[in-house]
């Protein structure tokens, strides 16, 4: 069976491994779409742990459905492809993204649970969701990053009327501004390094505004215009520079939040967001239930993701995507991974 593991650093492989076969307990699925995500790209520039089979952001077909007995055979499904172990605390409230077991056996993040960068998967049925037949397997396999933004604009808490700097124009950001318009952001502003990525925001019409971020004038800019700082401020890159940009972009008494996963310590100026007594709210995953919500939210046509889907590609194809989304010069959105292309 065909799969695409990581082999070095900035480097990928297609190579083949032993078929998955039913147990009677897990779920096999055949992947039919699988999303190319930030963090998959954080493992791949490190390069680490070598041997992995990312992918955490599918759409799949129930091949047999183990002990899952809700489930038939050819429902269509995705999961959350997390590890929680359902009794602590966190799991029992509904957050299961708090549980200190969630990230240690994560489809795709881990070595023990190959993702959907292969063309089976067999997993614990626990966690998997049966998504409605309205909902192309593109969108489905667009339910993960859209939680995400999702869980970021709840916690930032956004009020009709106020001014929203989202920083970062990959899929994470674009899908927070979509839903920070949703909650009546009166205006909603992309800081891109990529002037093409901006372009496209525009295009799309999930922001109003895209601010250079490179440009010599880029923070006199965020004052004039916004007569001292945004009320929000969505970081969804990670990086020092852009949390910096981030607390001093924000106006005093606002909200930052921490979207964007750093994969090394950063430095930021603790003193400026100390004197604007800056709100600094961090955010990883979501909850169940904001991820149940957003197949409503496409089922019921009140989000359509389709048009942040940039490409359909095949799993030989996958190394080369991977160079193209971290050029600084693409436009593209989100890829996605056909294994049977």
């Amino acid at each position: 069976m065909k799969c695409v593991k990581i082999k070095d650093k900035r480097l990928l492989e297609t190579t083949t491994v032993e078929e998955p076969k039913s147990d009677g307990k897990k779920v096999l699925i055949e992947i039919k779409k699988a999303g190319i995500c930030g963090s998959d790209i954080h493992n791949w520039e490190t390069g680490m742990p070598a041997g992995l089979i990312m992918g955490h952001e599918y759409c799949g077909i129930v091949l047999d459905k183990g002990n899952k007995q809700d489930l038939e055979i050819g429902d269509r499904v995705t999961s959350l492809p997390i590890s929680p172990c359902g009794h602590c605390e966190a799991c029992e409230t509904g957050n299961p993204q708090y549980c200190p077991e969630t990230w240690n056996h994560a489809l795709g993040l881990s070595l023990d649970q190959n993702g959907a960068y292969e063309e089976k998967i067999l997993i614990d049925g626990d966690l998997i969701i049966k998504v409605p037949d309205n909902i192309t397997d593109e969108e489905v396999a667009m339910v993960e990053p859209t939680a995400v933004g999702i869980h970021a604009v709840h916690l930032a808490d956004i009020k009709v009327g106020e001014k929203v700097l989202v920083i970062g124009g990959g899929i994470i950001g674009l899908v927070s501004a979509l839903f920070a318009k949703k909650e009546g952001a009166s205006k909603v502003v992309l800081s891109e390094t990529n002037k093409q990525r901006g372009i496209k925001a525009l295009d799309l019409k999930v922001v109003d505004e895209f601010y250079d971020a490179t440009s010599a004038d880029f923070m006199e800019k965020v004052m004039k215009e916004t007569n001292g700082g945004f009320d929000v401020v969505l970081e969804c890159c990670g990086n020092s520079k852009a949390v910096t940009s981030a607390i001093m972009a924000c106006r005093p008494g606002g909200k930052v939040i921490l979207v964007g996963v750093a994969t090394d310590a950063i430095t930021i100026p603790t003193t400026l967001a100390v004197l604007k007594e800056i709100n600094i709210q961090g955010a990883i995953a979501y909850t169940k239930k904001e991820f149940e919500t957003v197949i409503d939210l496409m089922s019921n046509k009140i989000i359509d993701v389709k048009p942040f889907v940039s490409d359909i590609i095949s799993l030989d194809e996958t190394q080369n995507a991977f160079l193209e989304l971290t050029s600084g010069t693409t436009d593209k959105i989100k890829i996605l991974i056909d294994p049977k292309k």
